[in-house]
């Protein structure tokens, strides 16, 4: 009975991409929730404000990170589940795996928001890129070995796939490593990573990563 439910379990591709797109969905909307507005009793003229905007400011940018951070694992397990034949029951625990790690996104950037100058916020907030990476390697490696990926997929798309991430993994790590310097350092990396990610498509140069 269990090896009949288990070969039979999780095989449905539609209902993992509906699953995915909601966690994302969640997890990009709660980022914005901690950025808060300045307390109506602080503000007591033009200037207060400005000054009240200009504090928080620096929040704005674990926001960014990790709004591109969402975006850029988002489009990755997407371009891969559109490669995909069918799923398995394993196969789609691991990406419940990657949805969980997905999820703790908004709490590692609230930490690092919150103290900023901090390496272990960093490293905490690094250690969930990890998490996305290794997870969403796990489902890859996962489909190719067991046969779940469309017979006419080009072997250099899936060796394009591992290398993007393998790729971003390595440049992640050199940016949280940066933060033996200095967390802005290694915070202005990590963006510049997320950006070239973002866009490298378009530039000739970089669009292999």
């Amino acid at each position: 009975m269990s090896t009949t439910y288990n070969r039979i379990a999780g095989k449905n591709l539609h209902r993992l991409a509906a699953l995915s797109d909601g966690v994302f969905a969640f997890a990009m909307t709660v980022l914005v929730l901690d950025l808060r507005p300045p307390a109506v009793e602080a503000i007591h003229s033009e200037r207060d404000l400005w000054h009240a905007l200009l504090a928080i400011a620096p929040r704005l940018v674990p926001y960014l990170m990790s709004f591109l951070t969402l975006g850029i694992f988002w489009v990755g397990q997407q371009t891969h589940h559109d490669r995909l034949a069918h799923s398995d029951r394993a196969y789609a625990w691991l990406q419940i795996m990657f949805l969980m790690v997905v999820s703790l996104v908004p709490f590692s950037t609230a930490l690092l928001a919150s103290f900023i100058d901090y390496r272990i916020a960093l490293l905490v907030y690094w250690l969930n890129l990890f998490l996305l990476g290794a997870t969403l390697l796990a489902g890859a490696y996962r489909a190719r070995a067991f046969g779940l990926i469309k017979s006419d997929v080009p072997a250099e798309e899936e060796r394009a796939i591992l290398r993007r991430i393998y790729v971003g993994q390595a440049l992640y790590a050199f940016g949280a490593a940066l933060c033996i310097i200095n967390n802005y350092w290694s915070i202005g990396f990590i963006v510049a990573v997320q950006l070239n990610y973002a866009i490298a498509p378009r530039i000739r140069p970089f669009s292999w990563l």
